[in-house]
């Protein structure tokens, strides 16, 4: 599929989600298969632009292309400047978010919660549009299925922003009162890829390369976007990569393999941010990654308890070189996602 002029490998996307999608864990999904990675939400508020967290999200030092930049905010023209000022400094798609559920951000009618306001989040979309077109910037959406139950608006919206000149849109199939609760449901998705002709990416629930083939067949999506299932796991996305293209399973990786871009996936988390943030930040995706490991709660307990790099590092080397003496591959992982406190402890302390 193509977003605007840029072709994708492949119709696998990492799902933005704050305090996870920087820019070492997009380069490793990308590396180990992902055709597609969306940032951070970046504020649209020009007096956080200068802050550290707000010029980590914009840094793309070394990311491979196409770079997709998801802003936030509920003003039409401070979007648009928002827009610039990301492609000023390397996005070349602009996201916007009308998808996330957490408090903080719909509680200032930002994310999902512009979903409740059509005309509001027709505007944003005309005023971003606008701003991105003289730049040949594609710009995409990424909304809910509606903010309740009662209200499932998804296909009105995505109508009027391909209209407004919108080239992608994703449904996470969940509306904003659900948050992560329940199941996702499909149907929507559907409707939307049947009333759209720009492609539409199916998200929420996708865990296992059988459930991507299935979504894709269910609702005609041109894609699917992995959020949770891919943290601790990046490669979820060469394993559904594999799965759709040859109906076979791919062998979980070897737990030599996985210490590595562990490792690997450290040291770039740490050159990203200073020693002090790194190491707490970190804390996270490495309990991810060990949630379904042997000892591995255990392990996380101990872990948390270290606030030096190189003690960090050292103890992952250890634990997974002790994992390693009793098993040669990762075990398939269940297929729990991690809960809402994770997502949300992830966003409020991004």
């Amino acid at each position: 599929m193509h977003i605007g002029p840029f072709a994708l490998a492949n119709p696998l996307m990492v799902a933005p989600m704050a305090g996870v999608t920087d820019r070492p864990f997009r380069q490793l999904c990308k590396r180990l298969g992902a055709g597609y990675a969306v940032s951070e939400m970046v504020t649209s508020r020009k007096d956080l632009w200068n802050t550290l967290k707000t010029s980590r999200r914009a840094n793309h030092e070394g990311e491979p292309g196409p770079i997709a930049v998801q802003i936030a905010g509920t003003d039409g023209p401070m979007m648009a400047e928002a827009a610039l000022f990301n492609i000023d400094r390397g996005a070349q798609i602009i996201d916007i978010n009308m998808g996330c559920p957490a408090k903080k951000v719909c509680n200032k009618w930002a994310g999902s919660a512009l979903m409740q306001d059509e005309a509001l989040a027709l505007e944003i979309i005309q005023a971003v549009v606008s701003a991105c077109a003289p730049r040949n910037v594609p710009v995409t959406l990424k909304m809910r299925t509606g903010w309740c139950q009662s209200h499932k608006n998804a296909v009105a919206i995505a109508r009027a922003a391909e209209s407004a000149g919108v080239q992608m849109v994703a449904v996470h199939g969940r509306t904003r009162e659900q948050g992560y609760k329940g199941a996702a449901e499909y149907d929507t998705i559907a409707a939307v890829k049947a009333a759209l002709r720009i492609p539409v990416v199916a998200n929420g629930d996708i865990r296992t390369p059988e459930q991507a083939r299935d979504v894709l067949k269910i609702t005609g999506a041109d894609a699917v976007m992995i959020g949770r299932a891919a943290q601790g796991r990046p490669w979820i996305f060469r394993e559904m990569a594999h799965f759709l293209a040859t109906g076979e399973q791919l062998a979980p990786p070897l737990v030599s393999e996985v210490k590595h871009l562990l490792i690997e996936h450290l040291h770039d988390h740490y050159s990203l941010y200073d020693a002090f943030i790194g190491v707490r930040s970190a804390r996270k995706h490495i309990g991810w990654y060990v949630r379904d490991l042997p000892g591995g709660e255990a392990f996380r307990l101990q872990m948390n308890a270290l606030d030096d790099c190189a003690a960090q590092v050292a103890a992952v080397a250890h634990y997974m070189d002790t994992l390693g003496a009793s098993m040669d591959r990762i075990p398939p992982a269940s297929l729990a996602l991690p809960d809402d406190e994770s997502i949300t402890t992830s966003q409020e302390t991004a």
